[in-house]
């Protein structure tokens, strides 16, 4: 493997509906699992539009691709000098090969280019197996194993961060498992292979291994041998053979939570890890939570000083909006009323007008109460919170009091305060708690809570799993809100803070047409009102 030439390649794409077309392309000599020389880059000019979810994810819009992309037919041409007849692999091959580049290919005429590889997201799924960061995204086990960040979502950065994680984490395991040659890896990724935790049903979770003492898990796979779908049979099959053949623990890789490994006949027996051991682990999982949990709590914090600017920038024109939306709904259920119930009843829908509007009022004041309240963290405050965490994480175990209700009650009341706190970007709050947990107990009614840690080593892996999970949960959390559009508007305008200006300008603009339309419906809705009733001014 250490000499074989291969080509790492990425797309990114105009959308998910056919045609699909490449909007960015980008490419990495290796040899073996190192990059060799400069990377190939390019953008593609189709001529075609951007589906704006696309958009979105990427970055790239028609005017850019149109500016700074090249014509397809001319990026080919150097593609296919980059690679020559190289193997090509990606970190979902079937994508990228098969339902992008091949059909994007023979729809321009252009000749297949370079030979098929093997998938890097297959390899990743059978050496990582069961994975310890709960899925295969890439962006996720790049946040799980600690990789540098790249771009994200752009082809370039993808590639990068593949060949990080091929380097960093995917060779030293293909090493333990004796896959040094190129035709092994290939083997290996194309093999049949399901994974060992069963992804649904009823024993959803479950390790197949398991079956070996369960016989209800046992005869599940039997049935799932049965079914009507090839897959599902397949799948089945394949789970009984592992067992039967003895290989269900022959290939297992060393558990996660680092605990020795040693043989007895054919079956791996895993050792208990020490008590030490565990300590360790535990802390060291600790202090990656807390610097996730400062991590999120920062960029969260920072997207809500932009929201709030925004709404500070459009808050007269929501307010006029939301005002007219309730001015058209009460006075259309006011008519209704009207011919139906006559003018008591009618009357009913002003009083009821009358909360609305001051309601929606009271809204306005709180959100714009909070939005003066939303100011960027300083550097002093980004280095608290990182301090706060620390302490913070050590309180976190879900499972403490899970057979003491009114315990656990409390408990959770307490996670939630924190939680609360940290989607607030409440630093006060959060260094109230942490500064003084048995004050912060007291004051709440929440004393009574022993929140050491058990010297039991089956509580102890219990932690360290619950830890585990919540790094999961925490690192999926941070991906969505990168994902999301406010954060993209918050990265944006750290580049270009004259942006937010645009974006406010934009949404007035749109905000004002809906307004005057409101106004019209409110009008003639007074003057049936007014012919109605023979009074002017009903309902605002």
């Amino acid at each position: 493997m250490n000499q074989t030439p291969w080509i790492l390649l990425d797309t990114e794409t105009s959308g998910i509906k056919a045609p699909v077309f490449v909007v960015e392309l980008a490419a990495q000599r290796m040899r073996g699992w190192e990059p060799e020389g400069e990377p190939f880059r390019r953008l593609l000019n189709h001529n075609s539009d951007m589906s704006p979810e696309a958009s979105r994810v990427n970055g790239y819009t028609r005017e850019i691709l149109e500016r700074d992309g090249d014509p397809p037919l001319n990026v080919y041409e150097d593609f296919a000098e980059y690679v020559g007849d190289l193997p090509l692999v990606s970190y979902n091959l079937k994508y990228d090969l098969d339902s992008v580049l091949q059909p994007e290919w023979s729809r321009l005429g252009v000749a297949p280019i370079g030979n098929r590889g093997f998938c890097a997201l297959e390899l990743a799924q059978r050496l990582l197996d069961p994975v310890p960061a709960g899925n295969h995204k890439l962006q996720t086990l790049r946040q799980y194993y600690r990789l540098p960040e790249r771009g994200a979502h752009t082809a370039l950065g993808d590639v990068e961060t593949v060949a990080d994680l091929m380097q960093q984490v995917l060779k030293p395991l293909a090493k333990q498992r004796g896959l040094l040659t190129w035709d092994e890896i290939v083997d290996f990724g194309a093999a049949t292979w399901f994974p060992s935790r069963i992804a649904f049903g009823k024993y959803k979770g479950r390790d197949y291994q398991e079956a070996i003492k369960d016989p209800d898990l046992h005869g599940w796979l039997e049935w799932l041998a049965q079914a009507k779908n090839s897959r599902s049979v397949s799948m089945g099959r394949w789970y009984l053979e592992q067992l039967e053949s003895g290989r269900a623990f022959g290939e297992k890789q060393t558990p996660v939570t680092g605990a020795p490994v040693i043989n007895s006949g054919e079956v791996v027996v895993y050792q208990a890890a020490e008590r030490a051991t565990l300590n360790s682990l535990i802390a060291s999982a600790r202090e990656r939570l807390a610097d996730l949990e400062a991590q999120y709590t920062q960029e969260h914090h920072a997207v809500e000083v932009v929201r709030s600017r925004l709404f500070e920038k459009l808050r007269p024109f929501y307010q006029k909006l939301d005002e007219l939306k309730l001015k058209v709904s009460y006075r259309r259920k006011y008519i209704d009323l009207l011919l139906v119930g006559g003018e008591e009843e009618a009357e009913e829908v002003k009083q009821e007008h009358e909360r609305a509007q001051a309601e929606t009022e009271q809204e306005y004041k709180r959100e714009a109460a909070l939005a003066v309240q939303n100011q960027a963290l300083s550097e002093e405050e980004e280095q608290e919170l990182k301090r706060l965490w620390r302490k913070l994480v050590r309180l976190y175990h879900p499972d403490r009091y899970a057979h003491d209700p009114e315990k656990h009650e409390l408990y959770t009341r307490l996670t939630s305060e924190i939680n609360s706190a940290r989607d607030r970007g409440d630093i006060q709050r959060l260094r109230e708690i942490a500064e003084d947990l048995d004050g912060f107990l007291a004051r709440e009614g929440l004393g009574g809570l022993n929140l050491d840690d058990d010297s039991d080593l089956t509580k102890l892996r219990a932690l360290y799993d619950s830890l585990q999970a919540r790094i999961m949960e925490l690192l999926e959390t941070l991906e969505e809100l990168r994902e999301s559009s406010d954060y993209e508007l918050y990265r944006l305008t750290q580049e270009q803070p004259e942006l937010l200006q645009e974006v406010a300008d934009a949404q007035a603009s749109d905000i004002a047409t809906e307004i005057t339309e409101l106004e019209t419906e409110a009008a003639k809705l007074a003057e049936e009102i007014e012919n109605l009733t023979e009074a002017p001014n009903a309902v605002g």
